[in-house]
């Protein structure tokens, strides 16, 4: 496949948006990069530089940034959408008048619409009917791609053409692109993983050594291939780069947005506090919520995350929680291999 002049637009100005065009852009593509502030772009287009997210990493010149959303897509052929899930569908219905059908679509959000429990896959159908659609997720820090160091995500489509489209676009020597059908799964495992990390982030603050941790990890993915189950998603998505791969990273570094959060949150700050330290959305935060209230109303059993909505938006005493958890009653290990049951 050539890549000079095909033409790309990532919508969204943040590092993992900025990382995506800018691959996009080393490959020869023509690539806009559109984003609501002025002096972003300016940036961008002046010296090469997203500051704000990513001040050491230095963009492609052919990369453009762009604030006027009607010609960031004039005549493109593929959308990345890097946008925080609250203006996710915002956004495409500003972008609609000026996509012509059968436009492929890529969603790279980790989150969930709050008003309808959408996933971000389901609003660019309601949207873009005739679009195929795809998402990208999976253990893809931004700063470390931008410092180039050996990654690998998941592209999921249930249009064959696109996965390729995809794969060959963004394959890099540092980042390897794998195929799914399972658009849900693969997009649930990056909704869900955000819950475990804060959890994981109390963990750490609290000073939990490895076998707590290990038990968080573990316990966490049972319930996200539960969930997802629910949800119409394969469990054997959920051993794959998206689920568990993500579920990982995200939970055992410090550069996970959710993890600080948490953090913050055990060594006593508010939750008001955690967020404004942040000065960047972690869409676990209102997802713990969100999934919480969702798993009720579906009956699917999740007591990490039930303890979890207590301690962030009751303000119970972890320590409470946590041995609540311990006293609950004992189920099967794996998933899905005994008669269902309730588990911890």
């Amino acid at each position: 496949m050539s890549h000079k002049g095909f033409k790309i637009a990532v919508l969204g100005g943040g590092s993992f948006g900025t990382v995506i065009a800018n691959i996009c852009a080393e490959k020869g593509c023509d690539v806009r990069q559109w984003m609501r502030s002025e002096n972003a772009a300016q940036e961008i287009n002046d010296i090469h530089c997203n500051s704000r997210y990513l001040p050491d990493y230095i963009l492609a010149p052919s990369l453009v940034a762009y604030t006027d959303l009607a010609a960031a897509l004039k005549d493109v052929s593929l959308v990345f959408v890097s946008i925080p899930s609250a203006s996710f569908r915002a956004v495409l219905q500003q972008a609609a008048p000026h996509l012509p059908d059968n436009i492929k679509v890529i969603s790279t959000t980790k989150g969930v619409e709050e008003s309808s429990f959408y996933m971000m896959s389901q609003i660019v159908e309601q949207e873009l009917p005739s679009a195929k659609v795809g998402v990208l997720s999976g253990p893809n820090f931004a700063k470390e791609l931008a410092q180039r160091q050996l990654t690998a995500t998941v592209v999921a489509s249930k249009d064959e053409e696109l996965r390729c489209v995809v794969q060959k676009l963004l394959h890099q020597v540092y980042f390897r692109i794998y195929a799914s059908d399972d658009i849900f799964g693969v997009e649930l495992g990056g909704v869900l993983k955000n819950i475990y990390a804060i959890a994981s982030g109390l963990s750490g603050a609290m000073g939990m050594g490895e076998n707590t941790r290990s038990m968080i990890l573990t316990r966490a993915l049972a319930e996200m291939s539960r969930f997802a189950v629910s949800m119409g998603a394969n469990p054997m998505t959920f051993l794959g780069l998206a689920g568990v791969g993500d579920l990982v990273a995200t939970c055992m570094s410090p550069l996970s947005r959710n993890y600080r959060v948490g953090h913050a949150l055990g060594l006593g700050k508010t939750l008001e506090e955690a967020v404004a330290e942040l000065c960047q959305v972690a869409e676990g935060v209102n997802t713990v919520k969100l999934v919480h209230n969702k798993s009720i109303e579906l009956g699917v059993y999740m007591p990490l995350l039930h303890g979890l909505y207590q301690v962030v938006y009751e303000g119970a005493a972890p320590e409470a929680v946590a041995k609540s958890m311990m006293l609950s009653e004992q189920g099967s290990d794996v998933e899905f291999v005994l008669p269902r049951q309730p588990t911890f």
